[in-house]
């Protein structure tokens, strides 16, 4: 659920963001008295939205296999429209003021706002749409356990983007103009390097711009830090919730009227309300995408080996050591030198599940014991636990034993003949 959550939410709250501050900035009149050009940003969203679940589709289906073919056209587009919302941030007070008087200004203003949108949409959103593919694991079932705490995990951080922009819009009320304006431009501006940066990296990769030194250095830190360039255009959202308290403070409570005193005291109970609850969705977000993203990334670490009976001939592990159905790993090193690992886990009745701390497909990775389950470090896959000590798929290669005596006895010679699987 974490893993989903940390991948969903940087994905999505940079445009909902985009997205709020624009729609404040630019909406104007009320009932049908609206501009021609009003509902032009959501049909922008709702375009970007579309677009983005076909490509992410295609993706998906590996009818488009080469993704710089989209992306070279849609990245200058996208610095092009975001170059273009920096007038529109910097106009949007003067085109909304006496909106009649600047019709057309405010259409074309709203124009470039939709194809901002659309375009920044269809950028994020393909790989937040792909999250759906990790719902259900290979040969499993589609309704599990983990199935749903995966769309769970989505689902939240979905609504999570909705609260925090929801959170921010309901500053715009209480604060200056001013500052939200200023908040609103950077997000934009934050929008611009981001695009600008995928656009050199992908002109870098592609051959067509070849960068060195400092600016190869700045365009691949500004590449890798996607999650900060999100959690600061989050950030900047300090200055008007900073403008809110003040305006909230400054607010005197007692008015000429009792009617008047309500309105303030109304008016500093918003502003407080707003600037407290915008910097607690600020906190919960850059914990989520530092602390959260670092708990879900989390590499797993393989448990040390246990001790175990070794003879020149046999290695004896006692029934009693590895029958409480957990992982116990073992280490052997092979007559060549090489240090190689194997595990024991029992299945169930006098069943054992034996096998290398490798497969054929992932090599010596391991395999590591979490909620029950047998995981493969390198693949995430669970292994089920009736098919270890069988060929086939992510299991661990079979190991040759015996038991009697109590014991589980494994040859050294099989060991040996197995060690190439744990050279590097």
């Amino acid at each position: 659920m974490l893993e989903q959550f940390v991948a969903v939410l940087p994905g999505t709250l940079g445009p909902a963001l985009l997205v709020m501050v624009l729609s404040v900035l630019l909406t104007v009149g009320e009932g049908r008295d609206k501009p021609l050009s009003s509902s032009w940003r959501l049909v922008g969203l709702g375009v970007g939205t579309l677009a983005a679940i076909v490509f992410a589709a295609l993706r998906a289906t590996a009818v488009i296999n080469r993704r710089s073919m989209v992306n070279f056209p849609t990245l200058i587009a996208c610095v092009i429209a975001d170059l273009a919302l920096i007038w529109v941030v910097l106009a949007a007070g003067r085109l909304t003021r006496d909106w009649h008087d600047h019709r057309t200004s405010l259409n074309l203003a709203n124009g470039l706002a939709a194809l901002a949108v659309a375009l920044s949409v269809f950028r994020a959103l393909p790989d937040v749409i792909l999250q759906l593919t990790a719902f259900v694991e290979p040969n499993s079932p589609v309704f599990t356990s983990d199935m749903l705490l995966r769309a769970l995990g989505f689902v939240l951080a979905i609504a999570t983007v909705v609260i925090v922009a929801a959170i921010f819009r309901s500053m715009h009320r209480t604060c200056s103009h001013k500052a939200f304006s200023l908040a609103a431009l950077l997000v934009v501006v934050l929008t611009l390097i981001q695009h600008g940066t995928g656009l050199l990296a992908l002109l870098q990769n592609t051959g067509e711009l070849i960068l060195h030194g400092l600016p190869f250095r700045i365009m691949a830190l500004l590449y890798n830090a996607n999650q900060a360039m999100v959690i600061v255009q989050v950030c900047v959202f300090v200055i008007p919730a900073v403008a809110c308290m003040v305006a909230g403070f400054r607010m005197p409570v007692e008015g000429r009227t009792a009617s008047v005193s309500r309105q303030h005291k109304a008016f500093r109970r918003r502003a407080l309300a707003s600037s407290v609850w915008s910097l607690v969705a600020m906190i919960f977000v850059t914990l989520a995408l530092t602390v959260g993203t670092a708990q879900a990334h989390k590499v797993p670490v393989l448990s040390p080996p246990e001790a175990y009976s070794l003879s020149k001939e046999t290695a004896t592990i006692k029934f009693s050591q590895v029958s409480d159905g957990h992982l116990h790993r073992f280490q052997y090193k092979a007559k060549d030198g090489t240090v190689m690992r194997f595990i024991i886990i029992k299945k169930n009745g006098a069943a054992y599940g034996i096998g290398l701390d490798a497969c054929e497909n992932c090599g010596d990775a391991g395999y590591y014991e979490k909620d029950g389950k047998i995981i493969c470090k390198k693949c995430d896959v669970a292994i089920n636990l009736a098919t270890i000590g069988f060929k086939g798929g992510c299991n661990p290669i079979p190991l040759p034993y015996t038991t009697g005596h109590g014991s589980i006895l494994i040859q050294t010679a099989d060991l040996d003949a197995l060690s190439s699987h744990f050279k590097s």
